[in-house]
């Protein structure tokens, strides 16, 4: 399943998940600090959804309510 999921509150514009049999295949954002976000769609790749929704659920960046990650989490919560 592809899913292209529009984030809120943080300074990417897209995030382009991909996932398998519960298994995260592939994260690209679009927009956003290029090099973290490459390392965060690296470190979930051949992660179980549950993992990395329990592991990037409710991390703020700054002083916001949310962050890429965190929208990475809610866009995994709202498709599985």
């Amino acid at each position: 399943m592809k899913i292209a999921y529009i984030p809120k509150g943080v300074c990417s514009k897209q995030i382009n998940i991909e996932v398998e049999d519960g298994i995260v295949k592939n994260v690209e954002y679009i927009g956003g600090c290029n090099g973290n976000l490459k390392g965060i769609g690296s470190l979930v790749k051949g992660m179980k959804v549950e993992d990395v929704i329990e592991r990037l659920d409710n991390i703020k960046c700054g002083m916001k309510n949310t962050s890429c990650p965190d929208q990475l989490a809610q866009a995994l919560k709202e498709n599985f």
